[in-house]
């Protein structure tokens, strides 16, 4: 099979085609024949050797991807070969043809849902889902701020919040960007780029502040959010690149809390839960993943490169 592989940390050069051994299913688990590979923000960390976590060299890039159940191995039960299914983990990564994956990181994937749609469920999905509901524990009726609403992550807490009956403000950097975030259902969009933008805001909350705040570049905009919260209103922190001064006061005055939000921290129950809501929306029709662009495999390099542009417009998808 064709594959990305990676034989050093480095910038995106170091991402090379290359010819790797079919993989076999051992127990329980299954080979999906890859038809997209969604490109996270998270693989370039990895890629360059500054995340938390480093792979054995060499290695293949990726989580997400959608395709076609190829073969099973001993012990599988939840899907079988020809199946449509989703990814939300790999062992041998999905930035290939072929990927061998766990049977619980492999997922139904609905008829009405594209292969290129499914490689942008398992890490921008499951992080919005985990930070509205697993940490910022939204609720009905409250107010949320999807602050950089309109990359993969920022339209699915779109869609999730709208769904669960929250009142959504989402901003976006660019006309195109804020197009977006309203067609995904915002009741309100911002431009994060204009002076007053917190001005903005709170008047649309009537002074009232919001609840929680979905922020993805925190050593920008944290200290700002602060000041927006209302009583007992919360930040998840979902995306951060560097350092930022907040005033601890800001937090103090409205008994706030800042939470911090890794994916791979999830639990096993916890990840269930995340996909079972997503085949549900899925399903039902509410979530909708936004596909910003499709690359063949081997521009891999320059997926790298958009995924960390300003100006997030959907996912950016590899295809085989």
């Amino acid at each position: 099979m064709r594959a990305i592989r990676v034989s050093e940390f480095g910038g995106p050069d170091v991402l090379k085609v290359q010819e790797a051994p079919d993989p076999v299913p051992d127990s329980g688990q299954v080979l999906v024949r890859v038809k997209a590979a969604g490109v996270n923000p998270v693989d370039t960390y990895i890629r360059a050797g500054v995340y938390a976590r480093k792979p054995n060299l060499p290695y293949t890039p990726g989580t997400d991807a959608a395709g076609i159940v190829e073969a099973v191995g001993p012990n599988v039960k939840r899907v079988k070969p020809g199946d449509r299914v989703y990814t939300n983990g790999s062992i041998t990564g999905v930035y290939s043809e072929l990927a061998l994956c766990e049977e619980s990181r492999v997922h139904p994937l609905p008829p009405k849902t594209s292969f290129a749609q499914g490689s942008a469920l398992g890490v921008p999905y499951g992080t919005a889902y985990r930070a509205l509901f697993q940490r910022g524990h939204a609720q009905a009726g409250e107010t949320v701020l999807v602050h950089g609403a309109s990359g993969g992550v920022g339209v699915a807490c779109v869609q999730f919040a709208r769904a669960a009956g929250l009142t959504v403000i989402g901003t976006g950097g660019s006309e195109k960007g804020r197009a977006l975030v309203a067609e995904q259902g915002a009741h309100h969009v911002v431009d994060h780029r204009a002076a007053d933008y917190e001005k903005q805001i709170m008047s649309i909350v009537e002074g009232r502040g919001v609840n929680l705040v979905m922020e993805m570049l925190a050593n920008v905009n944290l200290a700002k959010d602060l000041t927006m919260l209302a009583p007992g209103g919360r930040v998840v922190v979902i995306g951060n690149r560097g350092s930022i001064e907040i005033n601890p006061r800001e937090a103090m005055a409205r008994e706030a809390a800042i939470l911090g939000l890794i994916l791979f921290a999830a639990t096993d129950a916890e990840l269930a839960s995340i996909h079972a809501a997503i085949v549900a929306g899925l399903e039902t029709g509410t979530l909708r993943p936004v596909v910003g662009r499709e690359l063949p495999l081997a521009e891999a390099p320059q997926a790298h490169q958009l995924v960390m542009e300003s100006g997030a417009y959907g996912k950016i998808v590899l295809v085989p």
